[in-house]
């Protein structure tokens, strides 16, 4: 059993054609795992519907207690890409767990994105890596605590 958290950024942002704007919507996840005909336990549970640059101490003390509550071994986490690595961190130390933050850098709703991939490879990730707290994003496994986002290339990367 997979446990995937849902908190808003840009892989659940929709767009408003009488705004002009893009704002957090409903989460895509179940939307993507029902058409991606995975044979693997899990559940959604949403948590959070915010950009993660509106996110406070007490929003990732909530992500932090509810994986810490959560009877699954391997937690997904979907999660805005610019405070990504800040909520990695703050996670560092949950036993027992495997823990993959992922988003995209587009709206899952776009016909181009990357929230696809990156969900599958956190997918993957967390039944198979080790206890512990990762990023799984433009194909890779980052460490929270020597990795970035770098806004210029739009991509993460190890520092």
């Amino acid at each position: 059993m997979i446990d995937i958290f849902t908190t808003g950024g840009t892989i659940d942002k929709i767009y408003f054609d009488a705004k002009s704007d893009y704002e957090v919507g409903d989460p895509q996840i179940a939307e993507l795992l029902r058409d991606s005909n995975l044979t693997l336990d899990y559940r959604v549970i949403s948590l959070l519907r915010k950009d993660s640059l509106e996110m406070t101490d007490d929003d990732r003390q909530q992500i932090r207690d509810a994986i810490e509550a959560s009877d699954a071994a391997g937690i997904v986490v979907t999660h805005g890409t610019d405070t990504m690595i800040e909520t990695g961190r703050r996670l560092q130390g949950v036993a027992g767990k495997t823990i993959v933050l992922t988003g995209a850098m587009q709206p899952a709703r776009f016909r181009s994105t990357d929230a696809i991939f990156n969900v599958a490879s956190a997918i993957t990730a967390a039944q198979t890596l080790p206890p512990g707290v990762y990023i799984a994003m433009n194909g890779r496994i980052f460490d929270p605590l020597s990795s970035r986002k770098n806004a210029e290339r739009n991509l993460f990367e190890e520092i």
